[in-house]
C-alpha cells in the first residue's frame, strides 16, 4: 500500500526537517567551539532562523488551504502568527 503525501504537506516538512537540522548543527557548533561567548552568538542566528520557518511553514500551509477557508479564518490566521512574533521578539 502507497501513501500519497499531499504536496504542501511535504513541503512543510521539509522545512521543519531543515529547521532541525539547522538546530542540530547549531548545537554541535557549540559544543565544537566551547565557548560561551560562541555559543551565544550560534543561539542569537537561531533566533532569525527559528520565526523565518514559522513564516514560511504556515504560508504553505495556508496556500495549501486558501480555497477551502473564508477571509476572515484567513485574518485570523495572519494575526495569530503576527501576535505570536511579536510576543517572540518583546
Amino acid at each position: 500500500m502507497f501513501l500519497i503525501i499531499e504536496k504542501v504537506v511535504l513541503g512543510m516538512a521539509m522545512l521543519r526537517f531543515l529547521s532541525g537540522g539547522i538546530e542540530i548543527t547549531a548545537a554541535i557548533l557549540m559544543i565544537r567551539f566551547n565557548s560561551i561567548e560562541k555559543a551565544i552568538m550560534v543561539n542569537s542566528s537561531l533566533a532569525i532562523i527559528g520565526p523565518l520557518i514559522l513564516i514560511l511553514t504556515t504560508t504553505i500551509g495556508v496556500w495549501g488551504i486558501v480555497e477551502n477557508i473564508s477571509f476572515i479564518k484567513l485574518f485570523w490566521i495572519i494575526l495569530g502568527v503576527s501576535f505570536i512574533l511579536i510576543g517572540v521578539k518583546s
